[in-house]
C-alpha cells in the first residue's frame, strides 16, 4: 500500500513550496492519480530557529508541534520538514510522534558520501545551522570531511538567505560567487546548500558550482519510503 507525506513547514513558507514542487516534478506519474498523497502545514508562527539557537529566542518546538498534531490528525506515514536548521530540534520531536521523521542531514551526508567520494564539503547555512554542528557531525557519521564559512562569509550567507525569506529575487551574485572560490581555496570540492533558501539563491544567481541540494535529496527519500518512482 502507498504511503503519504507530511511536510512539516513555514520555514520559511517559499522553502515549503520548492519542497513540495520538487516532490511533484520528481514523482514518476502519467496522471495525477499517480502522484503521492502530500499533508502540508505550512505553519509561519514557528519562531526563528537561527535566533533560538544563538540568542535564547523563542523556543519553536511547541509550534513545530502543533503542526506536527494536524499532520498526524490527517494521516501522513512520514515528516519531513524543509528547514536545515529546525533539524537541531528533531531530537526532541521525534519522541512527541510514532511517525517517523525522514532526516534532511542524513540523506544529504548519504548522498555526499556517495557522489563525491573522498571529496571535501563545503557546508553552506545559515549560523544557527553551522554553529550547531549539525551537518558536521552528520557528515562523519558517513566518513565525509567538511570544510566551513568563516565569519564574514556567514554574514554574506545569512543576508542572502533572508533577504529571500523577505520575498526579494537576488541579482548580485558577486559576493556568492567570492564566497564560493574562497572556500574552494580552502579545500571544499562541491558545496551543500544546507539552507532550504539557499537552493533558490543559486537559482537566482544561476551559481555554476557542483552542489548537493538537500531539498532535493529530501524530495528522493520521501519519494522512495512512500513506495513510489522517481524520474532520474
Amino acid at each position: 500500500m502507498k504511503k503519504t507525506i507530511g511536510i512539516l513547514g513555514g520555514m520559511g513558507p517559499l522553502a515549503t513550496a520548492d519542497l513540495y514542487h520538487k516532490i511533484v516534478v520528481m514523482t514518476k506519474a502519467s496522471c495525477d492519480n499517480d502522484h503521492i498523497r502530500v499533508y502540508i502545514d505550512s505553519n509561519a508562527q514557528i519562531p526563528d530557529r537561527t535566533t533560538a539557537i544563538l540568542k535564547g529566542g523563542k523556543d519553536p518546538v511547541e509550534e513545530m508541534e502543533s503542526a506536527l498534531r494536524h499532520l498526524e490528525a490527517c494521516g501522513a506515514d512520514c515528516i519531513i520538514m524543509p528547514c536545515n536548521t529546525a533539524h537541531y530540534f528533531l531530537p526532541r520531536l521525534q519522541p512527541l510522534t510514532k511517525i517517523p521523521f525522514i532526516s534532511i542531514l542524513k540523506e544529504t551526508a548519504k548522498s555526499c558520501a556517495s557522489r563525491f567520494p573522498g571529496k571535501k564539503a563545503g557546508i553552506l547555512g545559515t549560523t544557527g545551522t553551522l554553529n550547531t554542528g549539525i551537518y558536521e557531525n552528520a557528515l562523519k557519521e558517513e566518513g565525509v570531511e567538511s570544510v566551513l564559512p568563516n565569519e564574514a562569509q556567514r554574514e554574506i550567507l545569512m543576508d542572502a538567505i533572508y533577504r529571500v525569506k523577505a520575498g526579494e529575487v537576488l541579482t548580485d551574485a558577486a559576493p556568492l560567487r567570492a564566497l564560493l572560490d574562497e572556500m574552494k581555496a580552502n579545500g571544499a570540492d562541491y558545496f551543500i546548500l544546507g539552507c532550504t533558501e539557499l537552493p533558490i539563491v543559486a537559482e537566482q544567481l544561476h551559481l555554476p558550482d557542483d552542489f548537493i541540494d538537500p531539498t532535493t535529496e529530501l524530495a528522493h527519500a520521501a519519494i522512495t519510503f512512500c513506495g513510489y518512482e522517481v524520474n532520474e
